[in-house]
């Protein structure tokens, strides 16, 4: 299924009896809704809700923008200079992406759930779009100060990385990544076989570096998220490298009344061990936004 916003078709998919409180699942840089996988998806709809995932512009089989994106050292630089950012689009405009997918499923509000990127997507839904918000859980992901959840080198330097094309490289490379930034016990297997799917759904490595320069060029949301009134849980790994734990805890200081929960073993990913906690939590926030 498809929406539109403006120019961009965005992909969908739904779990679930719509008749249930939805639940919007928001990707993070690169990742297709695939990265919520259907097992993950049905154990929420056993817990009483109405999923949906979505390939953010760019990636999947959501339209992708022409021409190249912009380099990190311009964006950067248009950022310090304080002039308009290159990017193609806003974090605001990927924010207004997911409402297309709501409205085109006729739902009026939502429970949104963001990880990585897609918690700086849902913190903006939240901000922009408070009426469409039933509830935010933002995960692994930070307030876009610069004095919070930096990455280590180590990891900047996986993320930064440009893959080979072929799709064994490709492959190899990314896990490879992961292994800088992961969980502890992670099925190594399970990520092989699902780098793979990804692959062979849509390779578009521009559409990185375009919702990159979409990241960069939005700046820091503290004040904005200070201002928000909907309930909140977020939810960070204390050994996740790409995203530092001060991240998490800046977003839940900044939200009045937001609930901060940090897994000791939890990197920058959701592992499968962890999936009955994310959905307890899950429904203990749509409790408390009832």
């Amino acid at each position: 299924m498809r929406a539109r916003n403006g120019d961009y078709d965005i992909e969908y998919e739904t779990f679930g009896d719509p008749a249930h409180p939805t639940v919007l699942f928001v990707n993070g840089l690169g990742s297709q809704l695939i990265a919520y996988r259907d097992a993950w998806c049905r154990l929420v709809v056993d817990a009483g809700f109405h999923v949906v995932r979505y390939d953010n512009r760019d990636v999947g089989l959501s339209t992708k923008t022409p021409g190249n994106p912009p380099t990190l050292a311009d964006t950067v630089a248009a950022l310090a200079a304080g002039v308009a950012s290159p990017a193609a689009y806003s974090v605001s405009d990927m924010a207004a992406d997911g409402m297309a997918v709501l409205d085109d499923l006729g739902v009026t509000s939502a429970h949104v759930w963001g990880m990585s990127m897609g918690g700086m997507i849902v913190q903006t839904m939240a901000i922009e779009h408070p009426d469409r918000v039933r509830s935010m859980t933002s995960v692994m992901s930070t307030t876009g100060s610069r004095s919070v959840g930096q990455s280590t080198p180590e990891a900047s330097a996986a993320l930064m990385s440009t893959p080979p094309a072929d799709r064994a490289g490709y492959i190899d490379a990314d896990v490879a990544a992961r292994h800088v930034y992961a969980s502890h016990d992670v099925d190594w297997d399970e990520v092989r076989a699902y780098v793979g799917a990804q692959y062979d759904r849509c390779y578009h490595p521009a559409g990185v570096g375009h919702q990159m320069a979409a990241v960069i060029s939005d700046g820091d949301r503290t004040e904005r998220l200070a201002g928000l009134s909907v309930p909140t849980t977020v939810i960070h790994g204390a050994i996740d490298t790409l995203i530092t734990v001060s991240g998490g805890e800046a977003t839940a200081a900044a939200v009045d009344g937001a609930k901060l929960v940090v897994y000791p073993t939890m990197g920058h990913d959701l592992p499968r061990r962890l999936w009955p906690a994310y959905v307890d939590e899950l429904v203990e926030l749509a409790h408390r936004a009832a």
